[in-house]
């Protein structure tokens, strides 16, 4: 699913700003060598309107062609990042830049489709390699050629109003670890009245498919199986939907209005009306500056259930058409914005709190070993949010399995979607039929 957080309060993708202009500026192979210069298109500029961010991305690639005078970078901006309308277009047409944004879940399909290059020689011209963590580095691998490079990942979590907790008289320095702790206390939270909900979840737009696969692979299930074929209709699938029917028609924990999605959600949690609701730490900021939130009531705890969660991020390829100076050129581009520990873009958290955005949330948490410990030093240096507040996440995902979206996702989510929906709408829902029909729809979902 989409992230929702570009770098750290909002989405704001970039791709060239049309296609017309991607013909002649996009991943077109010409390094400009004629004037001593190798030149390299990137996307995934902020937007104007993102005037820090874009500040910030405009003054960090400027400083890197001021230290690598041999190299020119034109950045193309537009919203979103990878907007699904042309990002296959691009792709087919071969108009895409030379250095491209992508979703973890488009990996494969770009390398499939024979449009990304092949990074594996050049590696040694991108010192961060392996310091990034192996599983994220592991999505952009096929066949054991590497063909991108990650640069923000995220994993899934349950969000939790602290006040509430205490009102409810729940400790809130023990989030529930098990989904039957969930149910009890957003039983408990939603008997405070007042339109006060306990538990809430997606079920529109395809998000609820989103969140039911990040709730099966809580319960160490899985969408899709090694075969490629559907594993919802199992035990675990029906745990996960047999634990929603309950708390919304048994215990009433998740008041009346549902089909909700993600604006809705985080509308409730920032008025301080929702208990709990499972997200990535991105969420926490948007809460706070866009929807009325406080960062001391707002925690962050690890997916229940002990398992399994899911994990998303991105980053970028190169277009297949790019020369081994461009490939060389961007991964040194990549090193300086996004990969250096403790500075550019991502990483520069001095910066990022003398302009006022949140530093100290715990992900996201890109390295190992050395370069971890680094970056976790200068962002606990620079920390404006109460860190205190996260550390069961971070401790408990320790513990769990991480898992990327499964293939061909949004088709799988929008399956799951009426599902979620049927069974938070109608209290005689049958599970069972629900999970069978479900499964036989993924099933005949052509593969990419």
């Amino acid at each position: 699913m989409r992230h929702t957080g570009f770098r750290r309060t909002f989405v704001a993708i970039g791709v060239c700003s049309s296609l017309a202009l991607a013909a002649s500026a996009c991943g077109s192979g010409d390094d400009d060598t004629a004037s001593g210069k190798t030149r390299i298109t990137v996307n995934c500029e902020p937007p104007k309107s993102a005037k820090v961010d874009r500040r910030f991305f405009d003054d960090d690639t400027a400083a890197f062609e001021k230290q690598n005078p041999d190299i020119d970078v034109a950045a193309h901006d537009a919203f979103p990042c990878q907007d699904p309308k042309t990002f296959g277009a691009k792709l087919a047409g071969g108009q895409m830049e030379d250095v491209f944004y992508t979703y973890f879940t488009d990996a494969r399909h770009v390398v499939d489709i024979n449009q990304a290059a092949d990074l594996t020689p050049y590696l040694k011209d991108l010192k961060s390699y392996d310091t990034i963590q192996k599983q994220l580095r592991d999505i952009y691998t096929v066949d054991g050629k590497v063909y991108g490079i990650p640069r923000t990942g995220y994993s899934m979590g349950l969000i939790y109003n602290r006040k509430l907790f205490q009102k409810a008289g729940l400790d809130p320095d023990k989030p529930p670890a098990t989904w039957e702790e969930v149910r009890a206390d957003a039983e408990k939270i939603a008997a405070l009245g007042n339109g006060t909900v306990g538990y809430a979840d997606y079920s529109a737009q395809n998000q609820g498919g989103w969140h039911f696969t990040t709730e099966l692979y809580s319960q160490g299930g899985d969408v899709v199986g090694a075969d490629g074929k559907a594993s919802v209709d199992t035990p675990e699938g029906h745990a996960v939907l047999q634990n929603l029917h309950d708390m919304r028609w048994t215990d009433d924990s998740m008041g009346s209005k549902q089909l909700l999605i993600i604006n809705d959600v985080q509308q409730m949690m920032g008025s301080g009306k929702l208990g709990m609701y499972l997200s990535a730490p991105d969420n926490i900021p948007i809460l706070v500056k866009e929807k009325g939130g406080d960062y001391k009531d707002l925690a962050l705890a690890p997916m229940p259930g002990g398992k399994g969660t899911l994990i998303g991020g991105d980053g970028y390829m190169f277009n297949k058409k790019d020369t081994p100076a461009q490939i060389r050129a961007g991964l040194k581009w990549l090193d300086h914005m996004f990969l250096t520990p403790g500075k550019g873009f991502l990483g520069d958290y001095a910066r990022a709190k003398k302009n006022d955005a949140p530093v100290g949330l715990p992900e996201p948490r890109l390295f190992t070993g050395a370069a971890d410990a680094k970056d976790q030093q200068v962002k606990k240096a620079n920390a404006n949010v109460p860190v205190e507040n996260y550390q069961a996440f971070l401790d408990g995902n320790q513990q769990l399995q991480m898992k990327i979206e499964p293939p061909d996702a949004q088709q799988i989510y929008s399956v799951l979607d009426s599902v979620v929906s049927a069974v938070l709408t109608k209290k005689d829902a049958d599970i069972d039929q629900l999970l069978k029909e479900a499964s036989a729809k993924i099933d005949s979902i052509p593969r990419s």
